[in-house]
């Protein structure tokens, strides 16, 4: 079992995790709590024992040198604790890791001790697939839970999926079945552009984050790099007419779907986001 080290008591706290692998498509939503955890310098208070849950032949350790002394860092699921302060006081308990080789109901019950024992009130994961959407126009996020209550609560989708499922899926079943409100959010990233990173994608995973937690996320230089990311992709899309075409295609179809929204909740969510940034600005030198 986990054990925890110097936890400091948490205020109202929420547990966001991610999973390399096969539920994180240009490793946007692992990319994503790892710019949460790096934003707000998390402090690792704990990990899973490597040995019970991943086949170092699939996923190896790697060596590295520490002042001349050559180290292992083993692949692992690590804990750790960030304090956000705008526009409230809160706690997340960041779970950042690989998609475990093999005893998955035990990986999902070690991460469920942690959250009861820390009084967790939410779990929030984060995902991202593969989908048939264009690289220009906004990423589609769409959130879904097992809970009927929390459905109803954040406005989200009940999950009707059925099929093959990664650990995403296994944990919000297992947090679902104790009892422990939990919602995913999955990131929609275009096929044709699966390669990570996609700066894009986390960005949108973020601002979804922002929204269900009322939170204020220090963005640094995200928005510039999904910019940068978009302004290269549509230079070999340029570059290959086949591309070009089917990406026009996606962008008709998208815009079709998405015009009665875009004149309505949609631009009322940006602007909100927007003024919530705007009265968070620390004032001006002078001022």
């Amino acid at each position: 079992m986990v054990e925890l080290e110097d936890v400091p008591e948490l205020i109202d706290p929420v547990m966001v995790a991610a999973f390399e692998g096969w539920n994180d498509a240009g490793d946007a939503a692992s990319t994503a709590v790892a710019h949460l955890d790096d934003t707000w310098g998390g402090k690792v208070f704990a990990e899973l024992d490597a040995e019970d849950y991943y086949d170092f032949q699939v996923n190896r350790p790697t060596v590295w040198l520490d002042g001349g002394i050559r180290r292992i860092t083993w692949p692992t699921t690590r804990l750790s604790v960030v304090r956000v302060t705008e526009p409230k006081t809160r706690d997340l308990v960041l779970v950042r890791g690989i998609e475990p080789s093999m005893r998955w109901r035990s990986f999902c019950q070690e991460l469920l001790a942690v959250a009861h024992e820390l009084g967790i009130e939410m779990v929030v994961i984060l995902g991202a697939l593969l989908g048939d959407t264009p690289h220009t126009r906004p990423v589609p996020v769409s959130g879904v839970t097992s809970d009927p209550d929390v459905a109803r609560s954040l406005d989200l989708e009940e999950s009707r999926y059925e099929g093959p499922t990664g650990i995403v899926g296994v944990l919000q079943e297992a947090c679902a079945q104790a009892g422990l409100p939990v919602a995913t959010f999955w990131a929609a990233v275009p096929h044709y552009v699966a390669q990570p990173p996609n700066p894009k994608a986390t960005l949108a995973l973020l601002n979804k984050l922002e929204d269900l937690l009322d939170v204020r996320i220090p963005l640094g230089e995200l928005p510039d790099d999904a910019r940068a990311w978009q302004l290269g992709v549509d230079q070999l899309a340029a570059e290959d007419s086949e591309v070009a075409e089917y990406v026009q295609q996606l962008e008709e179809a998208k815009d079709t779907v998405d015009l009665p929204e875009a004149s309505g909740e949609a631009i009322a969510r940006e602007f909100e986001r927007y003024l919530r940034r705007r009265d968070n600005q620390p004032p001006k030198t002078g001022d």
